[in-house]
């Protein structure tokens, strides 16, 4: 990592990371999918530690699930500090990318084939985040905001705001 990947507080940005880690979910979607494949949603994005400039960042990716036309990779990424041999695990994070054939419309995706207990797992744990996210969705739909300023000042009491 370059000088110029840090922000003001001489770590690298998270954006940069970001950044990164989109490529390489690119990368694993499209070799598995055999198609090229965008970036539909960032599940989970976790920062664990901080890059520090000059240290060599690794990204790790597997596909841990497939559905008809999307895959979700997982990603971990660690650094490593080359003078003192100090290597880090700083980000985990799951990408779903979507396949698309030539005319831009999705597309089926191969199936994954499961070799290890690891493997089982990792796809175990992306399917009921999958399942988890529609439930959230659900339920988030089902949110009303209360129509009186009243019931919304009892909503937001104790809160860090102030309703105007």
């Amino acid at each position: 990592m370059i000088p110029a990947y840090a922000n003001f507080g001489g770590k690298i940005h998270g954006g940069t990371l970001l950044s990164l880690m989109d490529k390489v979910a690119y990368v694993c979607a499209a070799k598995h999918a055999g198609n090229y494949c965008v970036t539909a949603s960032i599940d989970t994005v976790n920062f664990l530690a901080p890059v520090e400039v000059g240290e060599l960042v690794s990204l790790m990716a597997s596909i841990n699930y497939v559905g008809n036309t999307s895959v979700v990779v997982g990603i971990r990424v660690v650094s490593e500090n080359i003078k003192t041999n100090q290597v880090k695990h700083t980000n985990t994070c799951y990408f779903t990318m979507v396949a698309k054939d030539d005319q831009n419309s999705p597309i089926q995706v191969p199936g994954l084939i499961l070799e290890n207990k690891e493997q089982v797992r990792r796809f175990i744990e992306a399917k009921e985040r999958k399942d988890l996210r529609r439930q959230y969705q659900k339920e988030l739909a089902q949110v009303n905001i209360p129509e009186k300023d009243e019931q919304c000042r009892n909503l937001l009491a104790g809160e860090r705001c102030i309703m105007i």
